[in-house]
């Protein structure tokens, strides 16, 4: 939805960069997303949230993994509002609607470019974003959908195999942050994957791909996945296995209160145990 602010700073930014604004995407509650053009013809995507530190945030992070190639080219931002214009993605293909077996080899390329840009000085740890989100989701347990599928001690557990993954991390680097199959897009084949969204920070490399390997229950299954995974991206099959295991919980809060099918809810309820 694009209230009444956000329809404004659209229209200055739109007259201020000469853009020929186009149709909206789909989805999002909190910023306006619009196809637009560059006054070259160059298709573009104009993001205007009312979160302005967060867009301050997202563009230093695309500045960060612009040498991987692996972003989207930022054209222009706004500092006041947070906004930014970026190139838009062709296709665009969302990696969730690509074929499964595509995928090991399509992140694989992927994770490659991301992790293989340097480490910055300042930059927050995975760690703290643990910390945050096991603090922030775990207020949902007392909801009695939630309660019927995991516990408290399940949720202590999932926070003790965290603990103990986090502090046997040996080689960090520069993560995405909130990596998965909604946040990346084909860029063709000549440049493969591209993030969107990052929420940097430094952890262990296998953060990045644990979501996509969760998201096999209900399709060739968890373990099989990120053998899979594991195989093509060169990661410990192990500790990639141990990150789905710490996931798995948040994956349980969400489909327990979205409708997802049993079968799926019951694969990363197992997970837990």
């Amino acid at each position: 939805m694009i209230t009444v602010d956000l329809d404004r700073t659209t229209t200055r930014l739109a007259t201020r960069w000469g853009l020929e604004l186009g149709a909206p995407f789909e989805g999002g509650s909190s910023a306006a997303v619009l196809r637009c053009r560059w006054p070259d013809g160059t298709p573009a995507v104009l993001k205007v949230g009312e979160d302005r530190a967060l867009g301050e945030r997202q563009h230093a992070a695309l500045a960060l993994f612009a040498p991987s190639g692996r972003v989207p080219a930022v054209l222009a931002f706004d500092e006041e509002s947070g906004a930014v214009v970026l190139e838009e993605v062709r296709p665009g293909t969302l990696a969730e609607d690509l074929p499964a077996h595509a995928l090991p080899a399509l992140w694989a390329g992927l994770l490659a470019a991301l992790h293989g840009v340097g480490v910055p000085e300042r930059i927050g740890t995975l760690r703290e974003r643990c910390e945050e989100a096991f603090a922030r989701v775990g207020r949902r347990l007392h909801n009695p959908v939630v309660a019927a599928r995991i516990s408290p001690l399940d949720w202590t557990r999932a926070m003790q195999k965290c603990a103990r993954l986090l502090d046997t991390t040996r080689t960090p680097v520069l993560l995405h942050g909130d990596l998965h199959p909604g946040n990346a897009l084909d860029g063709g084949p000549a440049r493969g994957l591209l993030a969107v969204d990052p929420k940097t920070c430094v952890g262990d490399p296998c953060f990045d791909a644990v979501d996509l390997v969760v998201m096999g229950a209900g399709h060739e299954g968890v373990e099989a996945r990120c053998a899979a995974i594991a195989a093509a991206c060169d990661l410990d099959g192990d500790r990639l296995f141990a990150w789905a295991r710490v996931i798995a919980p948040f994956f349980v809060v969400a489909h327990a209160t979205n409708g997802a099918p049993e079968p799926v809810v019951d694969e990363l309820v197992q997970l837990l145990r």
